[in-house]
């Protein structure tokens, strides 16, 4: 057995880092995650990436209001010239280790992210008693931190080898992924997912004990930040159907939508949210039906403070989710969770892991087979048919969102896990 680290028996708090090499405000798993562990007196710090000062501003202010600590392994508030020059290698680097993959078909940490070197440098440093590992970059450097003798957990936000359509898989580290995930997975310490039906399918694939679910849900107590203000709606009197991403594109599960549309015998209006290029307003102007152009309305991003606000505002929330990616299959979208939250009805492709949740989200989840638009319009029609079934469909949300759907329900996993895994003692093979 390894001795427990100086470090460990002297600090008053246990240090725990979570490793993401990303932008804290651009992944709230583990804003979540970091502030759950903050609370229960864990001294906690993120190790992400800010690309710029107002970045790094924002990362920085979520975490202090967390209770936590934020590190960019990306500085970017020193001199500018010295910052510049130090962000352009960075991202050099990235792009040489993609042309070592596409030229030469060799597999290298650089392609995973800008900051994937610095983010194992810095959480070496950090000595912690505890390192979470999240998407790429994150389990790079936990799997260097775990041959090292560090405890490393890890959290599937998302399957990352098995992520992205087949075409566009060709540049990808496929293998490099995948040897991270089975080394972590198969480790002695936690492991979580966000649905059963991916920890079922990590348990196939790479013969690990089955990681615990915690469902990707928002806490309950975001609903008092709900402004009650309509900046959507054009028309209160006809329900509001709500569908909302990064981008809208047209690989993002709106054609079964836009298909549906001429087939629904009951009006309704559409808001659809999220950035959008001048190529996507011309293709959505091509599909969408003359008749229906007045009541479909594109919105631009909102801050995730503001994004449960304009949510809540409709009535039906849309999660059109595209099956035949294996991790876009398994994963639970964060579309059906928020809408849950929000107190919509939601209308669901079927895919593995929205199927699941609508088994515990009984008359809030309607699923739909993905691709077929009349059987998507049926469902609208239903709904849009009766004041009172959307009623008691949007009832039925909220009391999915309290009873197993928030955060305040999933975290007591998450902690439970990693105070077993901190009483593990490491074995020289560690």
């Amino acid at each position: 057995m390894l001795d427990t680290p100086k470090s460990f028996r002297q600090r008053e708090r246990l240090r725990i880092g979570i490793l993401t090499g990303a932008s804290l405000a651009w992944n709230p798993r583990a804003l979540k995650e970091a502030g759950s562990l903050s609370r229960a007196g864990f001294d906690v710090v993120v190790y992400g990436a800010s690309m710029n000062r107002e970045q790094e501003r924002i990362d920085r202010q979520l975490a202090k209001e967390c209770g936590f600590s934020f590190q960019s392994v990306v500085p970017t508030d020193g001199d500018r010239l010295k910052t510049r020059i130090s962000l352009t290698w960075k991202r050099m680097r990235t792009r040489l280790g993609r042309d070592s993959n596409r030229f030469f078909r060799v597999e290298n940490s650089w392609q995973l992210g800008p900051g994937v070197v610095e983010l194992l440098k810095e959480a070496t440093a950090a000595d912690a008693d505890y390192y979470v590992a999240h998407l790429e970059q994150g389990a790079w450097a936990g799997v260097q931190l775990r041959r090292a003798g560090f405890r490393v957990g890890i959290d599937m936000e998302d399957w990352y080898s098995e992520d992205l359509p087949l075409a566009s898989r060709g540049l990808r580290p496929l293998r490099l992924l995948r040897n991270l995930e089975k080394e972590l997975l198969t480790g002695e310490m936690h492991a979580t997912c966000p649905s059963r039906a991916m920890s079922e399918a990590l348990v196939r694939e790479f013969g690990c004990r089955g990681p615990a679910v915690v469902y990707n849900a928002f806490p309950w107590s975001d609903r008092e930040s709900i402004d009650g203000r309509s900046k959507d709606r054009l028309d209160h009197n006809l329900p509001s159907i709500h569908w909302f991403s990064q981008t809208i594109g047209c690989d993002r599960g709106l054609d079964d939508l836009l298909t549906a549309l001429p087939l629904l015998k009951h009006k309704a209006q559409v808001h659809l949210r999220g950035k959008v290029t001048d190529e996507i307003r011309v293709w959505l102007k091509s599909r969408v039906p003359e008749s229906w152009r007045q009541r479909v309305v594109i919105h631009e991003a909102v801050p995730n403070s503001e994004l449960l606000s304009r949510i809540s505002e409709h009535d039906i929330g849309l999660a059109s989710e595209i099956p035949g990616i294996r991790n876009k299959d398994l994963t639970v979208s964060n579309k059906i969770l928020y809408y849950l939250l929000g107190g919509l009805a939601v209308l669901a492709s079927d895919t593995a892991g929205q199927r699941e949740v609508a088994t515990q989200a009984p008359g809030a989840i309607f699923v739909y087979p993905s691709g077929d638009a009349s059987a998507l319009a049926l469902n609208l029609d239903n709904l849009l048919a009766s004041k009172n079934a959307l009623a008691e469909a949007k009832r039925c949300s909220l009391d999915a969102a309290r009873r197993t759907f928030c955060w305040e329900r999933q975290e007591g996993t998450l902690l439970s896990l990693i105070n077993r895994s901190l009483n593990i003692r490491l074995s020289p093979s560690a």
